[in-house]
């Protein structure tokens, strides 16, 4: 199982943007353990800097509908070739270091980005090819650093006119290459066909020391208290560590993956349960927590118990024994809690979930699934129209407009003046 990019992932890293993603312009998702590019062209069309270093992705994809983008960064990842970067028109700066880049002629697909002027491929198979600079140098004209160099106008010309002559050099290392791994290829499958049975082997062995009778001598052991819980941790075990770390393999996307996989197996399984206690996770979306239910003794003392919750892990100490769980989404510590079940003693820790957007987009998308939608209604009994012709108060228009259209305002106005004496001496007012 692989793990992809997730709009959870995509939302928590985008908190400078307050968690909106369709308006993106920048993301950092390095370190995520990725596997698998997707939807980023999708959910985030305006990118111009996308930060994937690494992580475990083996092949460049869906990210050629991202027309803005101006900076990928992709070191440290288990890409063997480059492609499907055709549509990232404004692309200026690419950085591939310390993949696994043996095809180099793969270069040639760049000769569409027009606009790249950067292009990082530093600690890649095809850097220790003869001819490796000159090739870059001469098949992408518009290129103006390589490998933190800048590219002088005399060296491409040099490149240009030895173009032919690398070119082939470079098939032919190319070629060579490509069937060191297929062999390398076939190799890995191997080792992990013959890790596969192994574990197989161990898990019957394991079964049958669950007989009815061994369980029997387990229980009793237990009852005794001499530390014989610690039943996960054998030689055997330690062992196996030394066996897989002390092999001496070759450094390529399958040893590097193969490796990862084994720290996260130990990581969730070896190291997950040290004292054998039932126990129960529980996802709570509605309160957006992830609440822990340890089957502690039910008598025992709670003085005895000693919880650590961290962001990523819980650990919880039992009579001195450890109990150990990767959580699967990053948690606040703070705002976590503890108590004792007062019906079975259980052990029920709480803990609040650093975000909580899955929540949210829940409450709203079953809302609008539901189709119930509330309207805001008004009481009829305690509203009224407002009367629209007395919100401007009316003004007197005395000798406004000709006189025939204000014959009632000209009368009124006559009958205000009641002492009104009409002296022949005075001239008229013009």
């Amino acid at each position: 199982m692989f793990l992809s990019v997730t709009e959870d992932l995509v939302r928590r890293r985008a908190e400078h943007n307050n968690c909106e993603i369709f308006s993106l312009e920048e993301i950092s998702l390095h370190q995520q353990e990725i596997e698998k590019l997707e939807y980023l062209d999708k959910w985030c069309r305006d990118l111009k800097i996308l930060y994937l270093q690494n992580n475990l992705i083996p092949k460049l994809e869906n990210v050629g509908k991202l027309k803005k983008l101006e900076y990928l960064n992709v070191a440290l990842n288990n890409i063997e070739r480059i492609e499907n970067l055709e549509g990232c028109e404004e692309l200026k700066k690419l950085d591939l270091t310390a993949n696994f880049i043996g095809e180099l002629s793969s270069i040639e697909t760049l000769k569409y980005n027009i606009h790249l002027k950067e292009l990082f491929l530093v600690g890649n198979p095809c850097t220790e090819f003869e001819g490796y600079r000159q090739f870059v140098v001469a098949t992408l004209h518009q290129l103006k650093c390589l490998d933190s160099k800048e590219i002088e106008r005399s060296e491409r010309i040099q490149a240009l006119q030895n173009y032919p002559e690398v070119k082939q050099k470079i098939r032919e290392q190319e070629q060579a290459y490509l069937l060191k791994r297929a062999r390398e290829k076939e190799e890995a499958q191997r080792r992990m066909q013959e890790r596969k049975e192994k574990k197989q082997n161990q898990m019957e062995s394991e079964h049958g020391f669950n007989s009815p009778d061994s369980l029997q001598d387990k229980e009793n052991h237990q009852a005794e208290g001499d530390g014989e819980q610690e039943m996960w941790r054998t030689v055997e075990d330690d062992e196996e560590d030394r066996r897989f770390w002390e092999e001496l393999t070759p450094y390529t996307p399958e040893s590097r993956l193969e490796t990862h996989r084994y720290i996260e197996e130990k990581r969730r399984v070896f190291l997950v349960i040290i004292i054998r206690l039932h126990f129960s996770l529980k996802d709570d979306e509605e309160n957006n927590q992830i609440i822990l239910d340890l089957a502690v003794y039910r008598h025992l003392d709670t003085s005895l118990l000693d919880v650590d919750v961290q962001p990523t892990y819980v650990r919880v100490l039992v009579k001195g024994k450890p109990f150990q769980f990767v959580l699967p989404e990053e948690v606040k510590p703070d705002s976590s809690s503890a108590k004792r079940s007062q019906t079975t003693g259980h052990l029920v820790v709480s803990m609040p979930k650093v975000c909580n957007l899955r929540r949210h987009n829940t409450k709203i998308l079953k809302y609008y699934e539901s189709g119930q939608v509330e309207k805001l209604e008004v009481d009829p009994s305690k509203y009224s129209f407002p009367d629209v012709t007395k919100i401007i108060q009316e003004k007197e228009r005395t000798g406004q407009g000709p006189v025939s259209l204000q014959p009632k305002r000209i009368t009124e106005t006559k009958k205000s003046y009641v002492d009104f004496e009409n002296n022949e001496d005075v001239p008229p007012l013009i």
